[in-house]
C-alpha cells in the first residue's frame, strides 16, 4: 500500500512518535513536584516548562525511561531565568543510578554522573528547585559517549557542562493535589 503525498502534511521530521508524554503531579501540601515519562533522544536537549500552583521551593522527583539505544553516563539539569537549584545541606541532590552530583556555584546547573542508564532502564533524580515564578523552565540533557560527536570526558562535563544541542520543547501538564 502506498502512502499518499500531501504537501505540508509530512510531520516525520517534526514529530517523534516514540515520545511518551511527560506528566506531572504537584502536591501543594508537601511542595513536591513529581514528573514521569520517557525520552528518546541523546542528540537534543529537552526544554521543559511546568505550571506550578505557586512560586517558591519545590522538591522535584523526576523519573524517566531511556528509550534510546545508547547508554547514558551523565545527566544535566539547567534552570531557566529566575530559578535555581538548591544545594548543600538544605536539600539533597540524588539519583538512584548516579552516585555523584556536581552543582555549579551559581546554582543553575547540576550534573549527575558516575553511573549509567542503559536502554530500556528508568532513571530517578531528586533535587529542590527555587522557582522564581509559577512557570519555571529548565532543560536537561543526557550524555552518551556513543552519541557524542566530540570526545568529552566526565571531568569536562562536570566542569563545563554538556554543550548545548538542538532543543525539543515540552510543556508538561501538572495535576495539582493536596
Amino acid at each position: 500500500m502506498s502512502t499518499p503525498d500531501f504537501s505540508g502534511l509530512d510531520v516525520s521530521q517534526r514529530v517523534r512518535a516514540r515520545d511518551i508524554q511527560l506528566a506531572g503531579v504537584a502536591d501543594v501540601a508537601r511542595r513536591v513536584l513529581m514528573i514521569t515519562g520517557a525520552v528518546d533522544t541523546t542528540d537534543h536537549d529537552v526544554s521543559v516548562v511546568v505550571e506550578l500552583p505557586a512560586a517558591g521551593r519545590w522538591t522535584v522527583v523526576k523519573a524517566e525511561t531511556n528509550l534510546t539505544d545508547r547508554t547514558w553516563v551523565a545527566m544535566q539539569v539547567v534552570t531557566g531565568q529566575g530559578s535555581t537549584i538548591v544545594g548543600g545541606d538544605e536539600a539533597p541532590l540524588m539519583s538512584r543510578q548516579f552516585s555523584r552530583s556536581f552543582l555549579t556555584p551559581d546554582h543553575t546547573r547540576v550534573v549527575f554522573y558516575d553511573g549509567e542508564v542503559r536502554p530500556g532502564e528508568a532513571v530517578l533524580k531528586m533535587y529542590s528547585l527555587d522557582a522564581g515564578g509559577t512557570s519555571p523552565a529548565y532543560s536537561y540533557s543526557q550524555y552518551s559517549p556513543v552519541a557524542a560527536s566530540d570526545d568529552l570526558t566526565i571531568e569536562q562535563i562536570v566542569a563545563d557542562g554538556i554543550p548545548q544541542r538542538p532543543v525539543v520543547e515540552l510543556v508538561v501538564p501538572v495535576t495539582v493535589i493536596g
